[in-house]
């Protein structure tokens, strides 16, 4: 057969494939997922720290917060039906990864991409017209629920479309619409909080219909990808389709080993129960501990509460929202860079720097909040403190953006057999909900009890996280998202798991050149 397919570096095919208008432009549709999963991020934190929502849906918590001016600055905000309002939305997330996989597997990535804005759609309207907490929570379960779909079938949409060599970027587009959707939430936030009736975080919560709507008309817009079109029998369409994608007409050895990796997944009549096999314990292990590490960052106590936590170390109302707008800012430029390096540089690299960089800025950010209000929790903080605390805020923000941020949801989707692939993503969807559920659930009981050592908690999780990357990770880079086995079978740890290639799996495929 002519053609151009190689074997890479890593023993693994690479197939021709080049950027082309098609796959750019059905990448960045889907990625557009993330801005409902971002939009929700920032403007929780933002509502939550306005005097109209919280006087009328939260009034302890606001007289609480009004009533001492110098009560203990880390438990100014602790309240448990706050943190449900935010946090409810991930539980029904994590309940909806599992219905969202077998949606994802059975009717392709674009129907689970449809149903997930929709019913962000619908939740986005019932919190915009919320006229009590239980509306309120209703609305966040309606919006978990779209997220839950969204993040189960993007990053998968996204790995499986686009060409080996160029993965990583198009698969971070989802982490950049994130960063997007946050920095929109942040800037909504500090125009609407002035709005006179106090009706600002209305427009707030409403407005996320607009994500919404952008994901499910976009979602009807775009073909299914080869490897799910394949594996529900539309075969023709999926050659049409490759061809499309890879912008050549030299698709036949690409094609044929999809059709192979899927005859290969028809024979897994229960991947819930083959992935728990000993040749898919490094990808088992990788879709738990990457998301569960991700959430042990810290970021989403940052990027959910930025507004508050602002406010909790002395910022103003209308200052603590601007800080957040600084580092949405920070979180999407930091984000663009991952896009440009994360196929040069590969995967490891980043993490490792990133994870660096979020240790010392959270040891800092932990430092200066203890010189400022010490264990009790009583002081103002000085302008060149608050000023140097924004910084290193940054930096950690920075840190996360071009490392955990979108290589949390890289690694997991990239790693897995077609067979268990929906499996897999949907476990470390579970796994991110579960852990953000429970953070965005504690974090101010933590903040409160913990005080600054809570920074210093959290930087002790970024070197267990960064010396297990360091140790366990193989780098995936340029690896044809069907050849990934090969990355398991030569790592000096998995290798006891993962049998070389030639005896059996999808690995028997990486000799057919």
């Amino acid at each position: 057969m002519a053609g151009g397919v190689v074997v890479s570096a890593a023993g693994g095919k690479v197939y021709p494939g080049r950027m082309t208008f098609f796959v750019f432009f059905t990448c960045l549709v889907a990625s557009s997922g993330g801005l409902i999963f971002g939009y929700d991020i920032g403007i929780s934190g933002g509502v939550t720290s306005m005097d109209s929502f919280l006087s009328e849906f939260f009034p302890s918590v606001y007289a609480q917060s009004k009533a001492n001016k110098d009560t203990n600055q880390y438990c100014k905000f602790n309240s448990q039906l706050l943190t449900l309002f935010t946090s409810s939305l991930y539980l029904a997330a994590l309940a909806t990864s599992f219905v969202a996989a077998s949606v994802t597997r059975v009717y392709g990535r674009k129907w689970s991409m449809f149903c997930g804005g929709l019913t962000f759609l619908a939740g986005s309207a019932l919190n915009g017209a919320a006229t009590g907490v239980s509306m309120l929570i209703a609305g966040r379960i309606l919006l978990g629920i779209g997220v839950g779909f969204a993040n189960q079938s993007v990053p998968l949409y996204l790995s499986e479309m686009a060409p080996a060599n160029l993965r990583g970027m198009l698969n971070i587009g989802f982490q950049l619409m994130t960063t997007i959707g946050i920095l929109a939430a942040n800037l909504i936030n500090y125009a609407t909080v002035s709005i006179p009736g106090g009706w600002g975080w209305r427009v707030g919560l409403g407005l996320a219909g607009v994500p919404a709507l952008v994901i499910t008309l976009g979602a009807l817009s775009l073909p299914d990808t080869p490897n799910s079109l394949i594996a529900r029998g539309y075969t023709a369409e999926a050659k049409k389709v490759l061809v499309k994608i890879r912008g050549t007409s030299d698709v036949h050895e690409e094609y044929d080993d999809m059709v192979a990796a899927s005859e290969e997944a028809k024979s897994i009549k229960h991947p819930w129960r083959n992935i728990l096999e000993p040749k898919y314990r490094p990808q088992l292990t990788i879709a738990i501990l990457i998301p569960f590490f991700q959430q042990l960052t810290g970021i989403n106590v940052i990027m959910f509460y930025a507004p508050v936590l602002f406010l909790t170390i002395g910022f103003g109302g209308d200052a603590s929202l601007m800080s957040a707008v600084i580092t949405g800012l920070v979180n999407m430029f930091a984000t663009i860079i991952s896009i440009i390096c994360v196929d040069r540089l590969g995967r490891r690299a980043l993490f490792l720097q990133g994870g660096t960089q979020m240790f010392v800025s959270q040891i800092v950010v932990g430092t200066l909040i203890a010189m400022q209000f010490g264990t009790a929790g009583v002081g103002e903080m000085a302008r060149s403190y608050a000023l140097l605390l924004v910084l290193f805020i940054c930096l950690y923000v920075a840190g996360f953006a071009w490392s955990w941020g979108p290589l949390g949801w890289l690694v997991p989707s990239e790693v897995f057999a077609l067979e268990i692939r929906s499996a897999g993503q949907s476990i470390a969807v579970c796994v991110n909900m579960t852990l953000t559920f429970i953070i965005g659930q504690a974090f101010l009981t933590m903040l409160c009890h913990l005080k600054f050592g809570l920074f210093y908690f959290f930087a002790a999780w970024m070197v267990v996280m960064t010396t297990f990357i360091a140790l366990f990770l193989p780098e995936t880079k340029g690896v044809a998202i069907d050849e990934m086995s090969l990355v398991w079978s030569r790592h000096w740890f998995w290798s006891k798991y993962v049998p070389p290639a030639g005896e059996g799996g999808s690995s028997r495929r990486a000799h057919g050149v």
